[in-house]
């Protein structure tokens, strides 16, 4: 019964890419959306995002909330110093859109309902 998507109605794509959404590597992003909770998300800028999905698409572009976006920055060095200590830094993001090419990975909140806000 493997019909083409080519000879699907777009009716019937939308339904097949929801049951993929529900049941696919995507049900992270779902659940998140559906439960409202956090994932974390590491991304091409070394960058990790903890927040709240309001909406995703089969690209992996998503509208987050409540953002704590975590770096980690190396301080430059002054004249005959070594490199700096590794100093992790961090900030707050209300609302923000991010493009799913720059997304690596995507968790549920590793430490679960501890942390909802």
């Amino acid at each position: 019964m493997a019909t083409k998507k080519a000879e699907m109605t777009p009716e019937e794509m939308e339904a097949k890419e929801q049951e993929e959404f529900n049941t696919g590597p995507l049900r992270v992003l779902t659940d998140s959306v559906k439960n409202n909770t956090q994932v974390l998300i590491n991304c091409r800028n070394n960058k990790k995002l903890l927040g709240r999905v309001k909406a995703f698409d089969r690209h992996c572009n998503m509208v987050l909330e409540q953002v704590k976006e975590m770096w980690t920055e190396i301080p430059k060095a002054s004249k005959g110093q070594k490199k700096g200590k590794p100093v992790n830094k961090d900030r707050f993001i209300a609302k923000m859109f991010l493009r799913g090419d720059s997304v690596i990975l995507v968790l549920k909140n590793p430490l679960g309902a501890a942390s909802a806000e």
